[in-house]
């Protein structure tokens, strides 16, 4: 787990990089019909207006509640770390996922109309399954690894499993 607030702003700005960039290539497939080439540079377009709003979300208001969970299940000092870093990003999953579909569906798919919740409701069911692989199978430890490379150079071991 990040020690200090800098390392949890540098764990937070390299989780929402990763999964904000591949749920945006996601759904972008999915609007055009399938993989291209061109959804990778297209999402680039949609980062930089995404990932700062994924940021608050995550940092101000879904990271702390899916803290405030897990450690109501789990104590850090006894319990596996393992279970405690799977709790931490299902309860995030759980919360990220409707909020960020909801922005998109605001940004991206109409904005407030008639059948914004409908959009709204599918967007959500269509990311749930992309969101709860990508996070658990490879951007939670591909950013677990990279920030605890990044602090075992300097020194200080940051991040269990």
């Amino acid at each position: 787990m990040p020690k200090s607030l800098g390392q949890e702003i540098l764990f937070t700005i390299l989780m929402v990089f990763v999964m904000v960039y591949a749920m945006i290539c996601y759904n972008i497939a999915i609007s055009m019909g399938g993989m291209k080439n061109s959804v990778f540079l297209l999402a680039f377009y949609e980062l930089p207006i995404m990932a700062p709003i994924a940021f608050v979300l995550d940092f101000f208001i879904v990271g702390p509640i899916a803290k405030k969970i897990t450690f109501k299940k789990f104590n850090p000092t006894k319990d596996n770390p393992f279970f405690i870093v799977l709790l931490i990003s299902v309860c995030s999953i759980w919360l990220m996922c409707p909020l960020m579909s909801f922005v998109a569906t605001i940004l991206f798919k109409g904005g407030i109309q008639k059948e914004m919740l409908s959009i709204w409701l599918q967007t959500t069911a269509m990311n749930y399954p992309m969101a709860t692989f990508w996070q658990l199978l490879f951007a939670g430890p591909f950013v677990r690894l990279i920030f605890n490379l990044i602090f075992s150079r300097l020194g200080t071991k940051s991040l269990n499993p």
